[in-house]
C-alpha cells in the first residue's frame, strides 16, 4: 500500500504532491492551492493550513502532516482579579468564530488581559507578536507573571524559542519564513501594523489555526484593515472609548483651542500655499488619496518649479503646525494644569525639540535611547517630571496610568493616530478627569485636517476654546 502523501512545510508555504491523486485534490483544495510550475507540485501559503487539513479529514484523505511543529498545551492563567463584562463576552465572541478573529478595544481596557484569557482557552503553543521593543518587555513580563511558563523573546538581539513566546514584528518575519509550523496559535498586537506590504507576510507564512488580533483603532489610511480578516479572522467584537468611559477608562474631555497666525506668519502662509496650489492645478493634481499624495511627489521631482511647489508645501505646513501662537497657548495649557502629569504631542522630531529647548522639558524622539526613554518615562510616572514631550513614538504601547492631560500641538491626518494620543492618557486611576487640548492655526489647512482626525465618535465630546 502506497505511503499517503506528505503535506510539507517549505519557505512560508505549503507543499503537496501533484501526481497520483486523479484530479481529486484540484477539485478538493480548489481555491487554495495552486499549480507550481517550476516544481510541478502544489502549493498555497502556509495561512491555509487549518483548511487544508479540515477538508483533506472531511474527505477522509490520509496524508503525512510534515506542517505542524505545535503542540497541544495546559497553560493555566492565575489572574488576580476576574475578568470584566466585556473581556468575557469578546472571549466567547472569539471561541464561536472558531477561535479565530479580531477584538477593538481601547488602550488601558485590558487587551492583554484578554489575550491571556485565550492562550488558556487555545492551549497550543503561542507567539505574541508587538511592534516595538517596548512593548515586548511588556508582554515578556506580563507573560511571564500570568503564566508559569518560560518566556521565548524574538528581538532586541535575543532569540529564545519556547512554547510561548514574544516577538517583534521584524523579527517574527524572517522566523516564520522557516519556523512557520511551529506555534498553534498566533496574537497579533496593535494589529493594525500587520497588513503592511512586509508584516502581513508574518501571517500569510504562519500555519497557526489560531489567530486573536488587538488593536483599539483598526483603520488604516491605505484601506489595509480590509486584509486583516483574511489574515487573522473576522472582527467579532469592538468597543469604543465614549462605551466604556467611567466604569473602565476615566471620565474625559476634549477641547479644541483656536490660535491665529501672526500677520508675517499669515502673509508667509498664504503666498506659500497659493504657489503649491497653482503648481497642482496648473498639473491637473488632486489630494483625494495616499496615490493623489505620491503622482504630487512624483511630478514636483521632474522639474525645478515643481521641487520649489514642494518646498513651498512644506514651508506652509511648518507655519500652520508650528505657529508662535502655539507656544503661548501651550505655556498657558501647561500653567493651568501645573499640578498634572501632561504629555504633549507633536507630528515631528523639530518642533519636539524646540518646544523642549523653550520650556526646558524633557523630550522623547525615536533618536531616544532605551535606557534614557525608560528613566523619562519612570521618572513621570514617579512624579519627578510631571512634562514629557514626544513626537510620534509615545502614540501606542506605552503604559502611563498617571497621564492625565493629552496636549496636542500637531499631527496627521490619521483618525487613529487621534484616538491613540487621547488613549494615551484614559487608563483608570480613581478620581481622574482627563483633558486632551488640540491646538490648531485658524484659518489654515490644519484646521480641515483636524476636522478629518476628529471624524470618531470619541470626539463628540468637544467644545472649541
Amino acid at each position: 500500500m502506497p505511503e499517503p502523501p506528505l503535506l510539507a512545510f517549505e519557505r512560508g508555504t505549503l507543499v503537496l504532491p501533484a501526481t497520483g491523486w486523479d484530479g481529486e485534490l484540484a477539485r478538493l483544495l480548489e481555491g487554495l492551492f495552486a499549480l507550481d510550475a517550476r516544481t510541478g507540485n502544489y502549493r498555497a501559503p502556509a495561512l491555509c493550513y487549518a483548511e487544508t487539513a479540515i477538508r483533506l479529514h472531511r474527505a477522509k484523505i490520509p496524508f503525512r502532516d510534515g506542517v505542524r511543529r505545535f503542540e497541544r498545551r495546559r497553560f493555566n492563567f492565575t489572574h488576580k482579579h476576574p475578568p470584566r463584562p466585556y473581556q468575557v463576552e469578546a472571549l466567547q465572541k472569539w471561541i464561536a468564530a472558531e477561535r479565530r478573529g479580531v477584538v477593538v478595544l481601547p488602550t488601558g481596557t485590558g487587551k492583554s488581559l484578554l489575550a491571556c484569557l485565550a492562550i488558556e482557552k487555545a492551549g497550543r503553543d503561542t507567539l505574541v507578536i508587538v511592534p516595538t521593543l517596548d512593548l515586548l518587555e511588556q508582554w515578556r513580563e506580563n507573560l511571564k507573571n500570568s503564566f508559569a511558563e518560560p518566556v521565548g523573546v524574538l528581538g532586541g538581539g535575543r532569540r529564545e524559542v519556547h512554547s510561548l513566546t514574544v516577538s517583534t514584528y521584524d523579527s517574527a518575519l524572517p522566523f516564520m519564513e522557516h519556523q512557520g509550523g511551529r506555534f498553534g496559535f498566533l496574537v497579533a498586537d496593535e494589529c493594525h501594523h500587520l497588513p503592511s506590504p512586509a508584516s502581513q507576510w508574518i501571517a500569510r507564512m504562519s500555519a497557526a489555526p489560531f489567530r486573536l488580533g488587538l488593536t483599539a483603532t483598526p483603520d488604516r489610511a491605505d484601506g489595509g484593515e480590509a486584509l486583516l480578516g483574511e489574515l487573522l479572522g473576522p472582527l467579532v467584537y469592538a468597543r469604543g472609548i465614549e462605551e466604556l468611559a467611567g466604569p473602565y477608562l476615566s471620565h474625559y474631555a476634549t477641547r479644541q483651542v483656536l490660535v491665529p497666525l501672526s500677520a508675517e506668519e499669515a502673509k508667509e502662509y498664504r503666498h506659500t500655499r497659493a504657489q503649491y496650489l497653482g503648481f497642482a492645478r496648473t498639473n491637473d493634481l488632486k489630494f483625494d488619496g495616499p496615490e493623489d499624495w505620491s503622482r504630487f511627489l512624483a511630478t514636483c521631482m521632474k522639474s525645478e518649479e515643481g521641487r520649489s511647489a514642494y518646498r513651498a508645501y512644506r514651508r506652509q505646513r511648518s507655519l500652520a503646525l508650528s505657529a508662535q501662537s502655539k507656544m503661548e497657548a501651550l505655556f498657558d495649557l501647561l500653567r493651568r494644569h501645573r499640578h498634572e502629569r501632561a504629555l504633549v504631542f507633536t507630528d515631528d522630531n523639530a518642533t519636539a525639540y524646540h518646544i523642549a529647548e523653550t520650556f526646558l522639558l524633557p523630550v522623547i524622539t525615536h533618536h531616544t535611547s532605551g535606557p534614557e526613554r525608560r528613566a523619562l518615562l519612570d521618572d513621570f510616572r514617579k512624579g519627578t517630571l510631571p512634562v514629557l514631550v514626544t513626537s510620534r513614538v509615545l502614540n501606542e504601547g506605552v503604559d502611563v496610568p498617571e497621564a492625565s492631560v493629552g496636549i496636542v500641538v500637531s499631527g496627521s491626518g490619521s483618525v487613529r493616530e487621534h484616538v491613540q494620543r487621547l488613549g494615551r492618557i484614559l487608563r483608570k486611576v480613581q478620581g481622574k478627569r482627563a483633558v486632551l487640548y488640540e491646538l490648531v492655526s485658524a484659518g489654515t489647512g490644519e484646521f480641515h485636517q483636524s476636522r478629518r482626525r476628529r471624524n470618531h465618535r470619541a470626539y463628540q465630546r468637544t467644545a472649541a476654546l
